[in-house]
């Protein structure tokens, strides 16, 4: 990530603190083989202003949107697991090769990372822990965020 992509990830937090609203976080925390994105690439997801950053684009990527969009609901964060690892013949644009592991976490409107404006606390160490399958290409999964996945 860039010092511009670092401004524009801190400046659509700010704004979304001075409007009030909650977003997401998502940021690349592992990954092996080939990705579009490696470690400490991040992804603002607000529902009302859109999208800054991005965590690799595609089917993935659209995946970890709605993983962001279930933390918004639910206060708890996940960690969602990209495979991009499908076979080469699949004619998939999404087949890098490699498996990428982002964390997704709320923040709340006061600029807290948490849930539905309770204490950061609140969602630490627990997920859903769902099977999810992308579309087509990746195939991703929410895994619980205290490593037993």
């Amino acid at each position: 990530m860039t010092h511009e992509d670092d401004r524009a990830l801190s400046r659509a937090l700010l704004d979304a603190r001075r409007a009030g609203r909650r977003c997401a976080l998502a940021t690349v925390v592992a990954t092996k083989g080939s990705t579009p994105r490696k470690v400490g690439a991040r992804m603002v997801v607000d529902p009302e202003a859109g999208l800054v950053g991005t965590v690799g684009g595609g089917c993935g990527e659209a995946e970890v949107i709605q993983a962001a969009h279930r933390v918004l609901s639910t206060g708890r964060a996940e960690r969602v697991r990209v495979d991009l690892t499908d076979d080469l013949l699949s004619w998939s644009p999404a087949v890098c090769g490699g498996i990428m592991d982002v964390f997704v976490e709320a923040v709340a409107a006061d600029g807290r990372a948490g849930g539905s404006g309770g204490t950061a606390g609140g969602s630490a160490g627990r997920a859903g822990g769902r099977s999810r399958s992308g579309a087509s290409g990746g195939r991703s999964r929410s895994i619980p965020t205290d490593g037993r996945g």
